[in-house]
Formats: C-alpha cells, sequence, structure tokens
C-alpha cells in the first residue's frame, strides 16, 4: 500500500472513529507525510498508531495523541503557535498547516538540525526554531514574541511550566502531559483575565520534559 493510502486509512480508522472531528487537523494529518520524519528503519511502520524512535532517548508521537492535543487547545488560522519539543518535526509541520506562525523550541542540537531540514524540503515558511532549554519558552531570540495564542508541551512536565504559562495570552490555551516521568495527565490551562481554568482529558505517556523547572537530565 502507498503512503497516500496509508495516511488516509489512518485517519479513516484511528483518528475520525476516535472523536478527532476538527476539519483543520483531519486535512493536516490527511496532508503531512509522517514518513518523511522516520529513519529508513521505520518508514514501513509510518503510519500504525503508535510512537516510533527518533534517536537520542526520544520519540515521534503516537498520531491520535497529537491529534487529540491539537484538537483540545483548537488552533485558528491566525494563532501563534509555541511548541516545547521539535522532535523530529512531524508536530511541527501538523501546526504549521493550520496555524499563522509556528515558534518551535528543542534541546537536542541533532534533532533540531535534522527536523529544520526535513521541514525546509517540505517548503514551510511559517516555523521559527530555537535550540535551547523547552521550560523557559521564548525568551531572548528572535523573532521577539513575548505571548502566544496556543502552547503545546510535547513532553511530560511534573507540574505546571509557570515560566510558559506567561507567556500564554489571555484567553490562550496550553496542553501539558502532567504527571509523573511514567504517568501523566493531559492537562489543558485555559488563562482567563482573572483565573486559570484547568481541563483534564485522560491518562497518555510521554518523555520527560527536560530543563528548568522539569525534571533533570
Amino acid at each position: 500500500m502507498r503512503f497516500d493510502d496509508q495516511r488516509k486509512r489512518m485517519v479513516e480508522t484511528n483518528l475520525i472513529p476516535r472523536g478527532i472531528l476538527d476539519q483543520k487537523v483531519i486535512e493536516a494529518f490527511l496532508k503531512v507525510p509522517r514518513e518523511r520524519f522516520v529513519s529508513a528503519q521505520w518508514k514501513e511502520f509510518s503510519y500504525q498508531d503508535h510512537p516510533l524512535s527518533i534517536g537520542f532517548k526520544q520519540t515521534i508521537s503516537q498520531p491520535y495523541i497529537v491529534a487529540l492535543m491539537m484538537s483540545l487547545i483548537e488552533i485558528k488560522e491566525t494563532d501563534k503557535v509555541l511548541e516545547i519539543g521539535t522532535g523530529c518535526g512531524y508536530q511541527t509541520a501538523l501546526l504549521a498547516e493550520i496555524a499563522e506562525e509556528v515558534f518551535t523550541i528543542e534541546r537536542i542540537e541533532e534533532l533540531l538540525i535534522s527536523a529544520k531540514k526535513t521541514l525546509k524540503n517540505l517548503e514551510y515558511t511559517n516555523i521559527h526554531f530555537k535550540i535551547g532549554d523547552g521550560c523557559l519558552g521564548w525568551v531572548n531570540t528572535l523573532p521577539p514574541v513575548s505571548e502566544f495564542d496556543k502552547i503545546i508541551v510535547s513532553a511530560a512536565s511534573p507540574d505546571l511550566p509557570k515560566a510558559l504559562l506567561s507567556q500564554l495570552k489571555i484567553n490562550g490555551k496550553m496542553i501539558v502531559p502532567q504527571g509523573s516521568s511514567s504517568r501523566q495527565e493531559l492537562i489543558v490551562y485555559e488563562k482567563l483575565e482573572n483565573e486559570v481554568l484547568t481541563h483534564y482529558h485522560g491518562g497518555c505517556v510521554f518523555v520527560p520534559l527536560i530543563g528548568e523547572g522539569a525534571w533533570d537530565n
């Protein structure tokens, strides 16, 4: 089966029947070639609904979980989105299909270089990259953006990342896999004028978030 057919089948069997109904998210998953973001040894598994190794003890996340996270924070075409954990760049590409701009941070330089190359080859022009501690957010970095409409954290945090919350706009949403290093819950933080609402969306398992205020190396 061709990758195009596998991609369509993944959406029709693993995303839509499980409640992924945001048309923008569905269209992004139908377009972005997941096989371009994995090494040769994993390409035949590109459209199976589970994580795959990308080296450096990191993974490309399960497609359903990525789709769920994107749907829960309701990304709009006018949004500036901050992504914590570029990884191989697959989620970055999906975000870039919807949002006006994506600002992505990765602490592992080799992964960021590879992701940047892949995304450039796929002709994305609305993505900004940073190497560094994602727990600190988009600080001292060009372009100089201080607040984001949406923030998506792609690694497990032990607590609410307060530095990231401070960079979330009023009425913005941030999604974080939060809990222990072995088991977390997807939490959406909705920042209002005078309070932050917390919404819980079930269990998950992500690699640990490494950095200030999170887990040590």
